[in-house]
């Protein structure tokens, strides 16, 4: 048998240049960083206690405060602290968490819900005695009221600003205390009340169906203020919650530690308490190849993603494992997830509608699926914004743009620029890092000069001046992707929302980036927020949607799809659209680690 003792960046080599002598070498270290079999537990329905999951983020951890989570580094391990009063299942439909039931009042302004009872804050020296207590509604309110306090640092205002009776009021009002180290004037959220012990009702300005979904989001996790007031400014990296692992240790750049929370309020359907892992180890290695490599190794239960270099050896042209790669698991999930190329409408050069719809007919999304990404994309991307992953949309309704070069060359010559003649310079702005994005954007390049005869550069900037310079209407042709903040389709549409769009043409517009404005489609996607019937309500965004898209203020490129290797042990991993890590479902399998 031969020894695994060569150098991580000697494997690393070895797996780019040589890689079948390399994957020889793996097989010949049969998982050497196992779990021990002999610690499992038995429990109910053939599922086993026992074991600490060991998972990799590549993103940094910022903060585990609920109102100030953004990233999703921090939200992988936050919403395995912290519970919300509903969550999603693996569908992404809303289920029950902390309120047992919710009601909606009829004219969709108030909605109330009813706790559990006997749910529990973790063990922590912030309780007198070391011992958590029970939850009530007064934690809900002060946790949903210090989204809204700008003395937090909070994140997550703008989800109740000008939605929640008085939650712009309180937010104001703390801003100038912030600025002036006064108190508030106000002394909380008029729309945030406390009915008794156990009920508590939010009372919305107009009804907004999507709001439904905002009360599961991670930044509405609910915290007591015991922990809070004894922490101070260090209750990030010292969270307490109820969820079914409790906090321990965090150690930056290095791992994060929870331990199984042994009061948990939920069971499965055999009865037995969970979560079943006696814990969780998050490590942050930045390099995916890196992260990849400890899979291999054994030294992680899990690999979200496969690194572009390695997919084509890893899964074959049917998405389906290699033979030696066989011995794991792999799980595929759709994502709501949309790749995209913005065209700033208010520019010049994209101002004509012509222009914008024959650089999307211009594009071959199959090709660039099928050469550039070899099948790791997902998609195409051939009809609106909004991924075919979102629930009960229908996405397939939305007409998009195809590859069609003839119409494409026909539209610009009909904008003034036959064959691209006298088209002005133009580059694609895109955000640094190299990988897909960089190939994408370089068969892109390579169509629209094939197809169009237009020749645009490719600018790339480091991320966070390439986010300010789209914010500021400085890149008038620019690459981006959004991710679903929850699933409801108006999370996307937003983006073509007009009134969004500062009448300052100088006044950054983070959201509709693009200062697409339509009357007909904001009136119809107004029409459809109010709307409380989700069926009814994504008619009418798929028809506020058919309009944006022909309008065309992007180019649609491919909806995304995640892809994750697992240790043939893992079992009751929830894989979904939005990437939610619901380890309490996930156990080890003691027969799959002889």
């Amino acid at each position: 048998m031969m020894e695994c003792k060569i150098a991580k960046a000697g494997v690393l080599h070895l797996l780019l240049i040589t890689w079948g002598v390399t994957l020889v070498s793996f097989d010949g270290c049969k998982h050497r960083a196992l779990p021990d079999r002999s610690a499992l537990r038995p429990a109910a329905g053939g599922r086993w206690y026992g074991g600490v999951y060991r998972v990799n983020e590549t993103g940094e951890l910022r903060s585990l405060d609920p109102v100030a989570i953004n990233d999703v580094t921090s939200a992988h391990i936050a919403e395995n602290i912290y519970d919300q009063l509903l969550y999603f299942d693996e569908n992404l439909n809303l289920t029950c968490e902390l309120a047992e039931r919710w009601e909606v009042s009829t004219d969709g302004r108030t909605y109330t819900y009813y706790l559990r009872r006997g749910v529990y804050f973790h063990d922590d020296p912030c309780f007198p005695g070391g011992k958590g207590r029970e939850l009530t509604a007064e934690d809900v309110a002060y946790s949903l009221t210090r989204c809204c306090d700008a003395r937090t640092g909070t994140l997550s205002a703008d989800y109740f600003r000008g939605k929640v009776v008085g939650a712009e009021e309180f937010y104001n009002a703390t801003l100038v205390a912030l600025q002036t180290n006064t108190e508030p004037k106000i002394r909380g959220v008029k729309g945030f009340q406390v009915l008794d012990r156990y009920t508590f009702r939010i009372e919305l300005i107009e009804p907004f169906g999507p709001f439904e979904y905002y009360l599961a989001m991670n930044f509405t996790g609910i915290h007591p203020r015991e922990a809070v007031e004894y922490y101070g400014k260090d209750f990030f990296q010292h969270p307490v919650g109820t969820g079914p692992f409790r906090f321990v240790r965090w150690e930056p750049d290095r791992e994060c530690i929870l331990a199984r929370n042994p009061k948990y309020w939920k069971r499965d359907s055999s009865g037995n308490q969970l979560p079943y892992l006696d814990g969780i180890r998050f490590s942050f290695i930045k390099d995916d190849k890196v992260q990849f490599l400890e899979l291999l190794e054994g030294n992680l239960e899990e690999c979200y993603r496969i690194p572009s270099e390695f997919f084509p050896l890893v899964v074959d042209e049917h998405r389906r494992l290699r033979p030696t790669f066989a011995r794991f698991q792999l799980l595929r999930a759709p994502a709501l997830s949309t790749q995209y190329y913005g065209m700033l409408t208010t520019s010049p050069i994209f101002r004509d509608r012509r222009v914008r719809q024959a650089f999307c007919y211009a594009v071959d999304r199959e090709r660039i699926l099928r050469y550039v990404l070899k099948g790791q994309g997902g998609e195409p991307a051939h009809h609106g914004l909004v991924p075919p992953a979102m629930p009960q949309y229908p996405a397939q309704a939305v007409n998009g743009y195809k590859f069609n070069p003839a119409r494409a060359r026909q539209l610009l010559a009909e904008a003034g620029y036959p064959a691209g003649q006298h088209f002005p310079p133009l580059d694609l702005q895109l955000n640094s890092g190299g990988g897909r994005n960089l190939l994408v954007a370089e068969a892109i390049q390579s169509q629209l000069a094939e197809v169009l005869g237009v020749r645009i550069g490719l600018r790339i900037v480091e991320f966070a001046r390439h986010l300010d310079d789209i914010d500021h209407g400085h890149a008038p042709f620019f690459r981006l992707g959004w991710i679903a903040d929850y699933p409801d389709p108006e999370s996307f549409l937003n983006l073509f929302y007009g009134k969004l769009v500062p009448s300052d043409s100088t006044a950054p517009s983070p959201l509709n980036s693009t200062r697409y404005v339509n009357p007909r489609y904001d009136a119809l996607f107004e029409q459809a927020r109010r709307t409380l019937n989700r069926i009814a309500r994504n008619e009418l965004f798929a028809q506020a949607e058919q309009i944006a898209i022909a309008d065309a203020p992007m180019v649609l490129l491919f909806y995304d799809e995640d892809y994750r290797l697992l240790q043939p042990y893992v079992r009751g991993y929830r894989p979904n659209a939005m990437d939610k890590r619901q380890y309490a479902y996930v156990w080890f399998d003691r027969a799959a680690l002889q």
